[in-house]
């Protein structure tokens, strides 16, 4: 397996803020099929979605192709976020609530987008619903697993979000990332920890590859 390059981590982002400037296409996401079972357990990840204010977690991400990349992220809602990626991937990601800065070490070089035109945003909102702007487009209910794909309702063709989620704990695992381009970045979360306190440091961006420590 290949390290996940800088192009790997901006590929999503920078294709989907360039999907937001194009005009909106006529047709809207095609809800998927549920049962009354499926309704219900689908209300059930609404309400622990919601639930969750802070994240603290390792985590190893893999792209289609291949690259692979792991390090540390941090999550408060709404909308802040940072992610440190061990040596050798030079990034640093922060979300300071209103923009998404990329800082590339090795090159000196920082990139910047409006939090609302990442396709982690739905993780990050004030209020997480599976609903109105947001359709849920699959659903699979596996033996101690759920997996719940999803896209903005007026605009499927910026890609997707699919959430993988045990039951026994209910938690949040992994998460799919597919931009419009079709490319594919997993996310997969080893012990997380939910509802831990976190240093407000961490979501100012600075040109340091590692931040300071949570709490």
């Amino acid at each position: 397996m290949r390290p996940l390059t800088r192009r790997h981590l901006l590929a999503a982002l920078a294709a989907a803020a360039a999907a937001r400037a194009l005009p909106a296409r006529a047709e809207t996401a095609r809800a998927a099929q549920l049962s009354a079972q499926d309704a219900a357990a689908l209300g059930q990840v609404q309400q622990y979605l919601d639930g969750i204010r802070t994240l603290r977690s390792r985590f190893q991400q893999y792209a289609q192709d291949g690259g692979v990349a792991a390090g540390t992220i941090y999550l408060q809602r709404p909308g802040k976020m940072r992610i440190v990626y061990d040596p050798p991937t030079p990034i640093l990601i922060v979300s300071d609530g209103r923009a998404v800065y990329y800082w590339d070490s090795k090159l000196e070089q920082l990139s910047q987008i409006g939090v609302e035109d990442t396709p982690a945003w739905f993780l990050l909102r004030p209020e997480i619903k599976l609903s109105g702007d947001v359709t849920v487009t699959g659903f699979r209910h596996e033996p101690g697993v759920l997996r719940i794909a999803m896209a903005e309702t007026k605009s499927p063709d910026q890609g997707s979000l699919t959430l993988v989620m045990s039951e026994r704990p209910f938690e949040l695992k992994q998460w799919t990332v597919v931009d419009p381009q079709q490319r594919q970045v997993t996310v997969m979360l080893e012990s997380p920890e939910y509802g831990v306190a976190l240093d407000p440091n961490l979501f100012f961006w600075t040109r340091q590859t590692s931040g300071p420590s949570s709490h």
